[in-house]
C-alpha cells in the first residue's frame, strides 16, 4: 500500500511513476474523496468540539438550579448529525483503503521502462547450455518412459494440471527440497519455518493478493467462520509473521526459510503450458524472506537474490539473471529480478525464481513497524524469493541431466540425498 501522504503532496508525481506499469491512476476519483474527507472531518471535529463544550455547559447550569432544556435539544441535534458524519467519513476512510489497496507498488528509480517481458533486460548468464549428441527429450517424455510420472492418474484422483510422482523421482523431488533447505540455513542464516498452508483474509489482503488476485487463489468458504485461503506462496504466511508487531531494530535482519505446497488457479492461463509441470495448480516451493531496516533492503535483495542463484550452481544448471521492467512486475514490487534456467526440451530459459523487494508496501498494509527510537516507528522493508521452485528444479534437472539410454543423472550435490545414487534409469 503506498503512502496516503504522498499521494496527498505528491500526485502528479506518482500518477506519471505508476504510468511507467501501464497503470492509470485517477486523480480525479482520488481527489474527490479526499476533498469530501476534509470537509468531513473538520464537520466532525467541529461537532465534537460543540457537543463536548455544551456539555460543560450544561454540568455549569445545572449546578445553579436552572434549566438546559433548550440546551439539552442542541446536544440531541448535534448528536444525530455528528452520528451522520462519523458514519459518511468511516464509509470514506473505506473507500480511501479500497482506492489504495487496488494501487500498485511505485516502481525504483533503476528499473527499466516497459510494457511487458519483452522489455526485461538480462543482466547476466551463468553456465553453458550442454550440447547432446542425441534426440533431446522434455521432462514430460522422459518421466512418462521410465515409469516415474504419471500424468493421467494425477488426471483421475484431481484433475488436469496436477502430476504425480513415483519411486526415484519423488525421492528426486524431496531431496532437491532438502538440500535447498540445509544450504539456505546451514549456509546462508536463513531460520526454518514450518507454517499454515490455509491463512485468512487479513493475511491475504498484508502480503497484496487481496483484493486485487482473489481470482487467481483457492477459496475455502465455511459456514460457520471466514474463509481461508490455500497459499499461493509461502511468502503469504512467512511475510505476515511479523503482521500487527513493532520488531527492535537491533532483531533484525529476520530471515526465513519455507518450505510449502502452493496452490493457484492460474485463472486466465488456459493455453498456456498444458504440458508438463511447468504449471500447476500444485506445486512445492523453498521461499525465503527478509523483514530488514529500511536502508538495508537493496543489500538484501541483492543478497537473497545471490542466495538463490547458490541453489542452482550447485546444481550445475545454467540460468540467467533478468531484471524486470516496469510493465511486467507484480502488484507489489518496486524492483524484481527473475533467474530463468535453461530447459532443453523447450530450448529456452524459464523463470524458476523471482525475487522482489517490496520496500514498505506490504509493510504499511500489515502495520509491520520497527522501533526507531523511544517514541519513533517506521515501517520495515520485506523482501521475498524463491529458493527455488522444487518441481521447475526437478524440470531441469530431468532435461539437463538426461542421458541416451533415457536415464537421468543426478548431480553430485544431491547424492548423499539420494542414498548415493548417481543415476536414476
Amino acid at each position: 500500500m503506498l503512502d496516503l501522504q504522498l499521494l496527498r503532496t505528491n500526485i502528479a508525481t506518482i500518477r506519471d511513476r505508476l504510468a511507467t506499469r501501464t497503470f492509470d491512476l485517477d486523480i480525479a476519483a482520488f481527489q474527490a474523496l479526499e476533498s469530501e474527507r476534509k470537509i468531513l472531518q473538520t464537520r466532525t471535529q467541529d461537532l465534537q468540539a460543540r457537543r463536548n463544550g455544551l456539555s460543560k455547559e450544561i454540568g455549569r447550569i445545572k449546578a445553579r438550579g436552572n434549566d438546559t432544556s433548550v440546551l439539552m435539544a442542541e446536544v440531541t441535534a448535534i448528536k444525530d448529525e455528528l452520528d451522520a458524519s462519523e458514519t459518511r467519513l468511516a464509509e470514506l476512510l473505506g473507500n480511501l483503503n479500497a482506492f489504495l489497496a487496488s494501487t500498485p507498488n511505485l516502481p525504483q528509480p533503476d528499473v527499466p521502462v516497459g510494457a511487458s517481458e519483452a522489455d526485461n533486460i538480462e543482466i547476466r548468464r551463468w553456465g553453458k547450455p550442454r550440447d547432446f549428441d542425441f534426440p533431446v527429450k522434455d521432462h514430460v517424455d522422459l518421466g512418462e518412459a521410465l515409469g516415474l510420472l504419471d500424468f493421467p492418474a494425477a488426471v483421475k484422483i484431481a484433475g488436469t494440471r496436477f502430476s504425480l510422482m513415483k519411486g526415484p523421482l519423488a525421492r528426486l523431488h524431496r531431496a532437491i527440497a532438502q538440500f535447498m533447505l540445509d544450504i539456505h540455513t546451514i549456509e546462508h542464516g536463513y531460520t526454518e519455518v514450518y507454517t499454515p498452508y490455509l491463512v485468512n483474509t487479513d493475511s491475504m489482503t498484508g502480503t497484496g493478493q487481496l483484493p486485487k488476485f482473489e481470482a487467481d487463489l483457492f477459496k475455502i468458504l465455511r459456514p460457520d467462520a471466514e474463509p481461508l485461503y490455500l497459499i499461493p506462496t509461502a511468502e503469504v504466511p512467512v511475510t505476515n509473521i511479523v503482521r500487527g508487531d513493532i520488531v527492535a531494530r537491533e532483531n533484525l535482519p529476520l530471515k526465513f526459510a519455507c518450505h510449502t505446497p502452493c496452490f493457484r488457479s492460474e485463472a486466465g492461463s488456459y493455453g498456456k503450458d498444458t504440458r508438463g509441470m511447468i504449471r500447476q495448480h500444485q506445486f512445492d516451493k523453498v521461499e525465503l524472506v527478509q523483514i530488514v531496516a529500511p536502508e538495508k533492503s537493496p543489500e538484501a535483495h541483492e543478497e537473497l537474490t545471490r542466495h538463490a542463484e547458490t541453489i542452482l550452481e550447485r546444481l550445475e544448471l545454467p540460468y540467467r539473471r533478468i531484471i524486470l521492467c516496469t510493465g511486467d512486475m507484480g502488484f507489489s514490487s518496486s524492483k524484481t529480478y527473475d533467474l530463468e534456467v535453461w530447459l532443453p526440451g523447450q530450448n529456452a530459459y524459464r523463470e524458476i525464481s523471482s525475487c522482489s523487494n517490496y520496500e514498505a508496501f506490504q509493510a504499511r498494509r500489515m502495520q509491520a513497524r520497527l522501533r526507531s527510537g523511544k517514541n519513533r516507528t517506521e515501517f520495515v522493508h520485506t523482501i521475498n524469493g524463491s529458493g527455488l521452485a522444487v518441481g521447475r528444479t526437478l524440470v531441469a534437472l530431468m532435461e539437463n541431466g538426461q542421458r541416451r539410454d533415457g536415464g537421468i543423472d543426478i548431480p553430485e550435490a544431491l547424492r548423499p540425498y539420494m542414498n548415493g545414487a548417481e543415476k536414476i534409469g
